[in-house]
């Protein structure tokens, strides 16, 4: 996984970056060190032979080949060229990164959208989120070689709990010559549309928001799928790499420290060690090695992802969505005291409790009953909350003006509540008194947690 620094850098003070650079994992020390090395070998070489085993003649001949290395050498465009590459790979880095397929908002929207508290819901929401979380354990098993270790054959992604056998026979008796990770999408499509006719799912509208997202998410892995099948050009990774090899192959001669006595132009101090050059060694392999490692996050490298354990995070957080946190009817831990009898008992009382001590005041209509779910045999139910309770608001736009209708028999609360008899005559009752009068009543406002 990517090695996060985030809180050694948290506050910016005096050498604040300092302490990165004695780090081993992840570092640039561990990418580049074996080549550092060779480089120091062979230039160690060269000024050996140079010093101590050639003629005179042949010194003489080296010297002038080293200024003629080093007079053209600045001539290779190394840091045009490895600056575009890095950028570019770079871009590809963050894009299969942005693309990699996350199932939250996929759970989100089968969690509140495929209800059933049976055992039929329940499997029908795991059923789905499996069927999600298979197709990107497919893909990635494709693209990464941490996922290939862990899951080399499909018989392996079965015995962890991905899939079925059937479903893997299914998967194998359909022939295709390209990646079958679309084939788990297509079964949550269609077990999505059985929901429907059952009415787990209990709209159109919800059924179109289940297809977005599964359609966002299969175009995530789709991307991963074409990042890996199309690289950048081969042509221009090998120009990337010729240009810096070919660099500092001429420098192993051309920075080389010629005899001071000969007088040669900028050689009038021999240094034996060409500081200079290897910390230009070190900034531009080190470069071309930043690009040759984040043109793949997927391989093994200590800031590539970590795709096993994304996988495991996913199955585990969207199972948890589906089953364990839901209760059925967007319920939610902290309202259960909140029924029917409390909404309706609210209602009763607004325009009626008036009290001069309470300061603020807020003005609410004459249709602020109507914020009450109203269902008639023309249209489908609505959930709207009563939201009179905590602040001002007027009748929901929602509602048409075939459902303003003045009906205790067409009324229905939350949870199929239907009021009595003494509560109906209430509140036909003050409908009457607000069909006479036109008046604002002003309604104090009340603390949500009160």
């Amino acid at each position: 996984m990517t090695v996060s620094y985030s809180l050694e850098v948290a506050d910016a003070r005096f050498a604040g970056f300092s302490k990165l650079l004695f780090r081993w994992k992840g570092s640039i020390y561990k990418l580049l060190y074996k080549e550092f090395l060779i480089f120091c070998v062979l230039y160690c070489f060269f000024s050996v032979m140079y010093r101590f085993f050639l003629t005179p003649k042949q010194q003489e001949l080296f010297e002038l080949t080293a200024m003629y290395c080093d007079q053209f050498t600045n001539l290779i465009p190394v840091s045009f060229v490895l600056g575009f590459y890095v950028t570019l790979a770079f871009n590809r880095w963050w894009g299969q990164y942005t693309n990699f397929p996350l199932p939250d908002n996929l759970m989100m929207v089968v969690s509140g959208n495929v209800h059933g508290t049976d055992d039929r819901g329940r499997m029908l929401r795991r059923t789905l989120m499996r069927y999600a979380n298979l197709s990107s354990v497919l893909i990635l098993r494709s693209i990464s070689t941490r996922a290939r270790r862990r899951f080399q054959t499909l018989d392996h992604v079965v015995e962890a709990g991905f899939m079925t056998r059937e479903e893997n026979k299914k998967l194998d008796d359909l022939y295709s010559d390209f990646n079958k990770y679309w084939m788990p999408l297509t079964w949550f499509s269609n077990l999505a549309a059985q929901a429907r006719v059952e009415g787990r799912v209990r709209d159109d509208i919800a059924l179109r928001l289940l297809m977005d997202e599964l359609n966002n998410y299969r175009a995530k892995c789709s991307m991963l799928f074409h990042y890996d099948w199309i690289s950048i050009p081969l042509v221009y990774t090998q120009v990337v790499t010729l240009a810096v090899y070919s660099f500092f192959t001429s420098c192993l001669i051309g920075r080389q420290f010629l005899n001071p006595a000969k007088g040669y132009k900028g050689h009038i101090l021999d240094m034996y060690i060409p500081v200079f050059t290897l910390l230009q060694f070190f900034f531009y392999a080190g470069w071309l090695k930043v690009g040759e490692q984040i043109i793949n996050p997927f391989g093994e490298d200590d800031d590539d992802f970590e795709t096993n354990q994304l996988i495991d995070r996913n199955i585990q957080v969207s199972m948890l969505a589906v089953d364990d946190m839901y209760h059925g009817e967007g319920l939610c831990p902290h309202g259960e005291g909140s029924t029917g009898h409390e909404e309706l008992n609210s209602a009763r009382h607004l325009g009626k409790r008036q009290d001069p001590s309470t300061p603020t005041y807020s003005r609410v209509s004459q249709d602020s009953l109507h914020l009450l779910t109203v269902e008639t045999t023309a249209t489908p139910r609505a959930q709207t909350p009563v939201a009179g309770r905590y602040l001002a608001v007027s009748a929901s736009p929602a509602t048409g003006h075939q459902n303003n209708i003045r009906g205790v028999q067409l009324l229905r609360l939350r949870g199929d509540f239907t009021p009595d008899r003494e509560e109906a005559e209430f509140i036909n009752e003050e409908d009457r008194e607000d069909e006479d009068s036109n008046e604002i009543t002003l309604v104090p406002l009340r603390d949500p947690d009160s």
